[in-house]
């Protein structure tokens, strides 16, 4: 246990515990000597003999505060801290004892009684010893529990922030994953087309230029509006569109109160690109894909549905089991856990769908976070 991990306790928290304290012991001890007394004994004067004796601690516990921050009892120095804590009790009995003595005298003489203050301290050393013994062992107990606390608190706090760090890099790395994987598959695309249309080919290029400069402005950003995301895609299509013609037609079904919502940045190019190599790709006939978002309650749903060639369901299983579209999934799970949805499925009129329900955050909550509509959910 370190040194930092000690809370400092104020003065004022110390003398006002020891001021309730004050009230307990006085409370007490007027209904004892009211009951089993031969005279009553003012409740003032009881109230000033246990203000002295429990000020007396509070002057002390700063004190003993520091002994116990200077000999913690772990494992590595108990046997140091022991005996200096052994001497410590001893102290501080001593002094406690010399002090609420002096104030039991002073009382006295104010209320015109008197004691030989030799008789008082015997007395308070010899009956008193195990209580003033148990104080001392209970300040330097109360000292590390506190510091346990507050080390248990900061490693929690060093946790938390190296398992945010571990997972910002984890998407990092996704990220990168998706945008090298994305490039080389429209450079293979011009590079087809350089063969059978020049003018087309080289459109394509001044497209792709569009396209990587919006993508390198979003380098290390997680998150987009679904305005960006859907700016991003329609540069993608144009490309796709050269190479397809009329064989492939998109479809965008967004109404604009969900343009501030966050999504996933690049997290509908992958699902698109999958639609047009798996499900337009094979169809000899010409087809369209679908793209429609929605707010459902507390979620945003994204979807992206071909009327393609689909799949057999024992791949449509494989599918909604993790392998399809794994680098999408993985940075759904690192961003949202258990508060996402990602389903493949099989529409009646034949193709695929593929559905996203992720928390619905606007960019102006963006800092309350996923843990808001956790809370809201």
């Amino acid at each position: 246990m370190s040194s930092e991990s000690h809370v400092r306790i104020r003065p004022l928290t110390i003398f006002g515990v020891a001021t309730a304290l004050t009230f307990f012991s006085a409370s007490q001890a007027f209904y004892f000597v009211a009951t089993f007394g031969d005279k009553p004994a003012p409740f003032a004067v009881l109230f000033v003999l246990n203000l002295g004796y429990w000020y007396s601690w509070a002057c002390l516990a700063p004190g003993i505060l520091w002994l116990s921050r200077r000999f913690p009892l772990d494992r590595q120095s108990w046997t140091v801290s022991l005996p200096a804590h052994v001497a410590g009790v001893f102290a501080a009995t001593t002094l406690h004892i010399a002090m609420a003595v002096a104030t039991r005298l002073a009382t006295y003489w104010a209320i015109g009684e008197h004691t030989d203050w030799r008789m008082e301290a015997q007395r308070m050393f010899f009956l008193n010893f195990d209580w003033e013994m148990m104080t001392y062992w209970a300040i330097v107990g109360l000292s590390h529990a506190l510091a346990y606390h507050r080390e248990a608190q900061t490693r929690a706090l060093k946790a938390s922030q190296l398992e945010t760090r571990l997972v910002e890099a984890q998407l990092q790395s996704l990220q990168r994953q998706l945008q090298p994987h994305f490039l080389f598959n429209t450079l293979n695309t011009i590079s087809a087309l350089m063969h059978r249309d020049v003018e087309a080919a080289d459109a394509m290029i001044a497209r792709l230029s569009d396209l990587l400069r919006i993508s390198l402005q979003t380098v290390g950003v997680q998150e987009v509006s679904l305005k960006e995301e859907l700016d991003f895609l329609s540069k993608y299509l144009e490309i796709e569109q050269t190479r397809f013609r009329d064989r492939l037609t998109v479809k965008f079904d967004v109404p604009p109160d969900t343009f501030d919502a966050l999504v996933p940045n690049l997290v509908l190019q992958p699902l698109v690109e999958n639609a047009i190599k798996h499900g337009i790709g094979p169809r000899p006939a010409p087809g369209t894909i679908r793209i429609r978002a929605r707010r459902v309650g507390t979620m945003l749903e994204l979807a992206v549905q071909d009327n393609g060639v689909g799949l057999s369901a024992a791949r449509l299983s494989d599918f909604n089991r993790g392998i399809g579209l794994s680098n999408t999934r993985s940075r759904l799970e690192h961003l949202y856990g258990s508060l996402h949805r990602f389903e493949f499925r099989q529409p009646a009129e034949g193709g695929l769908l593929v559905l996203i329900a992720i928390p619905l955050v606007d960019v102006e909550d963006e800092g309350v976070g996923v843990q808001a509509v956790e809370g809201a959910a």
